[in-house]
């Protein structure tokens, strides 16, 4: 047996209590009553009185308050067994990590802003599954898809701009990667024929400066197998410098230059986002100053549809508080419903009381 509520069971100490409380204010009227009365004019004042009833009375009363208590602890006795099942989308975050991500227009940084509403957004899924894709130039699946959203904040963590090898932005590589992950679960739903196939969900969040404009075709190959693409623009579209950090330990150096010297601006692309989001059944969010578009994206992936990535069965005990409750309710209901005087009949005399 165990408790649900153990801490409720030192009510019981209150039992003991109130049995010598009882017991203390019943020897206390009877030796007042024996000062003032006779025991024939105690006998007469007390006519139809059964003690052993009001004595019965009190106990059912003292038993009711026992179950009663042992019910608010919440036993449970014996198992039964759960299936817990988790429903939701098959979704991939594909986070730019380019040199322009580290401009401060949106504070701290565009990386770091974009991470923060990763983790918003991780906070509020229940039972989707997430990737996580990194791309500049190239791509690199960072984290593949999982329910154990712990270990996908982990990956999220340790991602900077210093991860890849290139600077630039290329969303083909992106679009190419979360293809082969999407890939990667047929075998697993081929497995399961019975469950309903999820929604998939790519979600690419940049500044929208891509330097290939070579993506056209990976993207119509992911809406031909039925994902959807959305993007979530980061940035101002006024431009700002792009600082640059010793890697290892983050000193600021400056601000990058092209070949000619001059100081590199970068500004919100969202015409390329907006594109790539039309072409990909989905839609554009953007996240500037004074606004962020995660909490609109996780609305329309709530409309999705959802599919079944797992089924468990676990054994529990099983609650057994009802029974104590009602056999308490029932004694407390006859302790108050039972009287402790019942009719009695006695001769005339018997009740003249001298004056």
């Amino acid at each position: 047996m165990v408790w649900e509520h153990p801490i409720y069971l030192y009510g019981l100490i209150a039992i003991p209590m109130l049995l010598f409380g009882v017991w203390l204010r019943t020897l206390t009227l009877s030796r007042r009553a024996g000062k003032f009365f006779d025991p024939l004019q105690k006998e007469r004042l007390q006519l139809g009185f059964k003690q052993s009833r009001a004595r019965f009375k009190q106990s059912l009363f003292l038993i009711a308050i026992t179950f009663l208590i042992i019910s608010l602890a919440g036993p449970k006795i014996g198992t039964e067994v759960r299936e817990v099942k988790q429903r939701g989308v098959d979704m991939l975050i594909a986070l730019d990590v380019s040199a322009s991500m580290n401009a401060e227009d949106v504070r701290p940084s565009r990386l770091e802003k974009a991470k923060f509403e990763i983790n918003r957004l991780i906070e509020r899924l229940d039972g989707d599954r997430v990737g996580l894709i990194i791309f500049t130039g190239e791509a690199f699946l960072q984290s593949p898809m999982t329910l154990d959203y712990s270990a996908l904040r982990l990956f999220l963590e340790i991602v900077s701009t210093d991860q890849m090898p290139s600077s630039a932005t290329d969303f083909a590589s992106a679009l190419e990667v979360a293809e082969q992950a999407f890939n990667s679960l047929d075998s697993e739903e081929q497995k399961n024929q019975s469950a309903i196939t999820a929604a998939r969900v790519l979600l690419i969040i940049s500044d929208g400066e891509d330097h290939e404009q070579k993506y056209n075709d990976v993207l119509n190959t992911l809406t031909d197998a039925q994902v959807y693409i959305y993007t979530l623009g980061i940035g101002t579209t006024a431009g700002t410098t792009i600082p640059l950090y010793e890697q290892g330990t983050g000193e600021y150096m400056g601000y990058k230059r092209d070949r000619q010297g001059k100081v590199v601006t970068t500004a919100l692309q969202r015409e390329v986002l907006q594109q790539m989001a039309a072409q990909g059944g989905g839609s554009y969010y953007q996240i500037d100053r004074g606004n962020s578009g995660i909490d609109a994206f996780l609305a329309r992936v709530e409309e999705l549809e959802q599919g079944e990535f797992s089924s468990q069965e676990y054994a529990d005990f099983k609650d057994q508080y009802q029974w104590p409750a009602a056999f308490g309710l029932i004694l407390l209901l006859l302790s108050w419903l039972l009287p402790a005087y019942s009719a009695t009949k006695h001769p005339p005399e018997f009740l003249n009381i001298p004056g």
